[in-house]
């Protein structure tokens, strides 16, 4: 009997990340601090993928459990066999666009993630203003922290007019070659 690796292949392809090599110590569960938030823990959620059912790779692709992932590399750090989550976490949370089944649940992570990279673009470093104006604009939040803003701009914390990196042709040509490579 032959086993269809087709899934476990395809990520291994595209990240250099062995899911295979997983045999469910769960170590990188018990050190990820969000584990108790997640749907799945990240060993199930390996686990879930070594099963190369396309049913169970669609719902780890519409999971939050991928959203969720702060790519703190606990998980990396604590694997035996240094299976790199992190990374396939940022595939699979790619993978969750390009097939449009991202979590409603992280539509506001989407949103926040989409608002930090216009950010960047825009103007090669993040200006805080612009990044939560377009935030509040894409999930209508508007009011949402107000009342912090006054004591923020007081601080010195906010600055309404962003700075900008000397050569932003850079920024945009490493923005472009990214969005050309992912397709």
């Amino acid at each position: 009997m032959t086993t269809n690796h087709a899934i476990t292949s395809r990520i291994q392809q595209a990240t250099e990340v062995d899911v295979d090599l997983c045999y469910q110590c769960g170590k990188c569960t018990a050190g990820c601090v969000l584990a108790d938030d997640m749907e799945f823990s990240s060993s199930y959620l390996i686990r879930l993928l070594q099963t190369n059912k396309e049913e169970n790779y669609n719902k780890v692709l519409k999971s939050n459990t991928i959203w969720l992932c702060l790519n703190c590399e606990n998980c990396i750090g604590r694997c035996p066999k240094e299976v790199d989550i992190p990374r396939l976490m940022d595939y699979l949370r790619a993978e969750s666009i390009k097939r449009k089944c991202v979590s409603p649940k992280a539509k506001p992570i989407l949103s926040f993630h989409k608002s930090f990279l216009n950010s960047i673009r825009n103007t090669g470093k993040l200006n805080e203003i612009n990044l939560i104006a377009e935030f509040k604009l894409r999930t209508m939040r508007l009011w949402q922290d107000v009342k912090l803003v006054p004591s923020m701009l007081a601080k010195g914390k906010l600055k309404f007019l962003p700075e900008k990196v000397k050569n932003r042709k850079n920024i945009i040509r490493i923005f472009n070659r990214t969005i050309k490579n992912s397709k």
